[in-house]
């Protein structure tokens, strides 16, 4: 009789501790002109999504150009004796290297370019074509420096946008307050950059859709090009079929070539990238886009730690890729 008691006290316990088994925890909503989801095991079952929205807003004070009152906005007006932060600092650190290693392809001093042809925190009117000669002598990632938390311009007329770098930085910066928090299984995607360690709620690694580069007008439905099946890293995709505009029949992408001043134009469509943190992927697949399928996969390869998918099409028009050897790894089976 005693063992029979024993076996259902063990067995009642067992559901018991079944029954209150921390649940995975989805948080979502808008942030920095796009939508943030944030999924995550809290072992005590608390919703973080108060500190993550704090956490988001402190972001959005320092590196946000569409925040007046953020620090790279008041750089930007050249403002007397603006300090920066953690924040600012890890992102213009990052810059800095990628800039280093992708002689020039990605720049944070690009600003007066993205402005000017429609796509940044200015003027969007796209009336006419930017004075390109004009602007490019503030162009240039060598003419800004960072000491004692203060940046230093050559010229006030430089202007930064740490657009192509900032969100995968915040995604980083979500997944580090995750883990303050006791969270070891989480992944974090703003903006469709994203950070991700651990688990997901299958117990298996966090799957990601990459889409089809359509037009976004002709696919409503986003199609998936293929699946990836990661975990501890980040990743990120940057692509010149969402963000673009047609004028006089001409199709204008989003993304600048620092050193021509002009948009790309050339068959690479998509680049994903996978690196060790949001932040590099972003920067890296941002600059990739610039310098077209060749350059990128020679600086992918040389480049430790990171992995890139590429999306292009051939003299036919039709979708080719190619990926470094081991991003194989990633692909979902």
């Amino acid at each position: 009789m005693k063992i029979k008691l024993f076996i259902i006290y063990l067995l009642t316990g067992f559901l018991f501790a079944c029954q209150n088994k921390p649940e995975y925890i989805k948080n979502s909503g808008a942030i920095f002109g796009t939508y943030y989801h944030v999924t995550y095991l809290q072992p005590e079952g608390k919703d973080l999504h108060d500190l993550i929205k704090d956490e988001m807003h402190k972001f959005d004070m320092s590196l946000s150009t569409f925040n007046p009152n953020s620090i790279i906005s008041k750089i930007n007006n050249n403002e007397d004796d603006v300090q920066t932060d953690t924040f600012f600092n890890a992102m213009f650190n990052e810059a800095m290297s990628v800039s280093e290693n992708t002689n020039g392809a990605f720049d944070i001093t690009v600003a007066p370019l993205v402005n000017d042809w429609g796509f940044g925190f200015g003027n969007q009117e796209r009336k006419q074509e930017p004075d390109v000669k004009s602007i490019l002598p503030y162009i240039g990632y060598q003419k800004v420096s960072l000491k004692n938390n203060h940046i230093f311009k050559q010229d006030e007329r430089i202007m930064l946008d740490a657009s192509a770098i900032a969100k995968g930085l915040s995604s980083d910066v979500i997944g580090d307050l995750l883990e303050a928090n006791g969270c070891d299984n989480y992944m974090v995607e703003i903006g469709g950059e994203i950070a991700c360690k651990g688990l997901n709620p299958k117990g298996e690694k966090w799957v990601i859709g990459i889409d089809k580069p359509m037009d976004e007008f002709l696919n409503v439905g986003h199609e998936l090009q293929t699946t990836l099946a990661i975990t501890d890293c980040g990743l990120a995709t940057s692509g010149n079929y969402r963000q673009y505009y047609y004028k006089d029949g001409k199709k204008y992408a989003h993304t600048i070539n620092p050193k021509t001043g002009f948009p790309v134009d050339h068959n690479l469509l998509s680049v994903t990238v996978i690196a060790p943190t949001c932040m590099r992927a972003d920067a890296y697949a941002t600059a990739f886009m610039v310098l077209g399928v060749d350059s990128s996969l020679a600086v992918c390869r040389r480049t430790p730690d990171l992995e890139c998918y590429l999306i292009y099409s051939d003299n036919e028009g039709k979708y080719q890729v190619v990926y470094t050897d081991n991003f194989e790894k990633y692909f979902n089976e």
